[in-house]
């Protein structure tokens, strides 16, 4: 994780994963919320800057005539011209039409911060992979309800299905 990884924005996509107040403010580990949150702005930032899209995904739950108070993004993380997608099961693929947006713009690898590590992100993750694409993990970008539920993501299951990075080292270079 010290080399820097430089991506071609026209390819590449930021995909930052349940970043709603519900969710950054439950007791989380390694890191808490709000340094998530702070990781994936500066992330969004250079993504936008450097003109490669940036995918929001949030949950809500199935079924229920209202989503519970704090269910919305983070107040100032989305952006015009963000891609907001809406998913309802634990991956932010199935249903969504993720796929077929990115696939348009050309995307081919993405990169991935959010909450839970081993839940959203990592099925979120295994999805695309099976879709093809491929992978980065910015470590620092993300959290889990528990250490060692976010270090056997990031440890064991992310190497396997690419490459686990920090946000420092994210770089755009020309295709």
């Amino acid at each position: 994780m010290t080399a820097p990884l430089v991506l071609d924005p026209a390819r590449t996509a930021l995909v930052l994963v349940d970043l709603m107040d519900r969710i950054l403010a439950l007791p989380l580990a390694p890191r808490k919320g709000a340094e998530v949150l702070a990781n994936a702005e500066e992330l969004a930032g250079r993504f936008r800057a450097a003109g490669a899209p940036v995918v929001l995904v949030r949950v809500e739950r199935p079924g229920v005539a209202e989503q519970p108070p704090g269910s919305s993004l983070a107040q100032g993380l989305p952006r015009d011209g963000d891609i907001e997608i809406v998913k309802q099961t634990l991956g932010g693929f199935h249903a969504t039409g993720l796929d077929e947006r990115l696939r348009r713009r050309g995307v081919a690898t993405l990169v991935f911060g959010g909450i839970a590590t081993n839940l959203g992100v990592e099925s979120t993750a295994r999805a695309a992979s099976d879709l093809g694409y491929d992978l980065v993990f910015v470590e620092d970008a993300m959290s889990a309800l528990t250490e060692p539920e976010h270090e056997a993501s990031v440890r064991l299951d992310f190497p396997r299905l690419g490459t686990v990075t920090s946000a420092a080292q994210v770089t755009f270079g020309t295709g």
